[in-house]
């Protein structure tokens, strides 16, 4: 029988200190599967650029939740730039994978890189751009989420705080195909992960996608192979951004968003 040859995959990230790690050691090792890596513009004119979303989230979420943002996002790549990094750009030269920086997932810039890119499969790792059914289906086998939650709890953004919330036993990752709805296609796989108590949120989320890392190289052999089989799931409430009232509930019962460790993280140390 001739082996099917290797698939062609399309990565999506949002480059951010919850998923560097894990997002590093994917593309290290399936290098030779990749064709094309998008990463997203975090301060995009469409979000209202960096003042607009700092506003945003201050309106809603109050100043507790400015330090999960600066150690997740702003420091890391402050870090990056002083050391003379760049960060996923610097990966992508090293493998020999084209890079293309997207303010609009859904656009033209970005069609034509997929059509020149020819990808088997779209693989969202941590992205922040919604895909329309447009853009999936300029891969043959559409588009694939790495969530870190046991969907369908805990859709959104901000997973690995909802589950700590919830208590013991409630995190875990989630393997899915991208629909209409986010966080709503059918699962492909899922895994629940045990999380060492007293952990913050930040700390969870890097743990989380790390653990998604086996998971996922099985799901794209069982695509490989055509044997892929999703499991629709019931419709849970969405789960978005806190807002100031429920982190102060959070913290009450010691969920906390940031700790020393994800400063020491973030400044590499």
């Amino acid at each position: 029988m001739t082996e099917a040859p290797p698939l062609r995959i399309a990565l999506f990230t949002l480059e951010s200190l919850a998923s560097n790690a894990a997002v590093k050691a994917f593309v290290e090792a399936h290098a030779a599967e990749l064709v094309l890596i998008g990463r997203s513009t975090p301060y995009r004119a469409a979000t209202g650029g960096a003042f607009g979303q700092f506003w945003r989230h201050l309106r809603r979420s109050g100043p507790r939740f400015l330090p999960y943002l600066f150690v997740n996002f702003v420091l890391p790549s402050l870090v990056a730039r002083l050391r003379g990094r760049q960060g996923l750009a610097d990966v992508a030269h090293t493998r020999g994978i084209a890079l293309l920086q997207v303010e609009d997932v859904n656009g033209a810039a970005c069609h034509a890189a997929l059509q020149a890119a020819r990808p088997d499969v779209i693989l969202s790792f941590h992205f922040d751009q919604i895909f329309t059914l447009e853009t999936l289906a300029l891969a043959p086998l559409g588009g694939v989420n790495i969530h870190p939650s046991l969907l369908p709890r805990h859709r959104g953004p901000i997973p690995a705080f909802w589950a700590l919330q919830e208590g013991p036993g409630a995190a875990g990752i989630s393997i899915h195909h991208i629909a209409a709805r986010i966080d709503a296609g059918k699962v492909l796989a899922q895994r629940a992960h045990a999380l060492p108590p007293g952990i913050s949120a930040s700390t969870a989320a890097r743990l989380l996608h790390e653990a998604a890392l086996p998971v996922i190289g099985d799901v794209l052999r069982l695509l490989t192979q055509g044997k892929a089989e999703g499991n629709a799931v019931p419709s849970l409430p969405y789960c978005g951004f806190p807002s100031a009232a429920e982190l102060r509930a959070a913290r009450r019962h010691g969920v906390r968003l940031v700790c020393l460790a994800d400063w020491r993280a973030a400044l590499g140390l």
